[in-house]
């Protein structure tokens, strides 16, 4: 096997190398990691989730998420309050200063992502969206089969 064209292997490279880009943004100017960077972004999009939703949704694991958590809570960033539904969980969410600093790091983010996506024209754009929502099932399919 040559590990250069490898599927998984260009796809982990590739990942990490825009990842590592766009964490300039918000590591630097901001202070953030990767996924309390996630979680942010997660948050402003929900009103309100466990940490567990969280974790699903960020694709992160249950210490990473609690990690971030911890120190976002610290900075003044989210809150935890019991969930009415379920009092053995923690609903999570944005505290006002954590929505100034997502509606800060959004357009910084957002123009690093146009930068990205100007190499591709329309058609490839469109192309590599498609392929990669496919091969995201199938992935999926595999975990389900074990």
């Amino acid at each position: 096997m040559n590990l250069h064209d490898f599927l998984p292997y260009r796809l982990a490279v590739a990942t990490e190398t825009v990842s590592r880009a766009l964490a300039a943004v918000y590591s630097a100017r901001f202070d953030l990691t990767r996924d309390e960077w996630r979680v942010l972004a997660w948050l402003a999009e929900d009103r309100e989730v466990t940490a567990t939703e969280l974790g699903v949704r960020s694709a992160l694991d249950k210490m990473q998420v609690s990690r971030a958590l911890a120190r976002m809570e610290r900075d003044g960033l989210v809150e935890r309050a019991p969930d009415p539904a379920d009092r053995r969980n923690l609903l999570v969410r944005l505290k006002a200063p954590g929505r100034a600093l997502y509606k800060k790091v959004v357009p910084m983010a957002k123009a690093r992502e146009a930068f990205l996506l100007d190499a591709l024209d329309a058609d490839e754009r469109e192309t590599f969206d498609r392929a990669l929502a496919k091969l995201q099932a199938r992935a999926r399919q595999l975990l389900e089969q074990g």
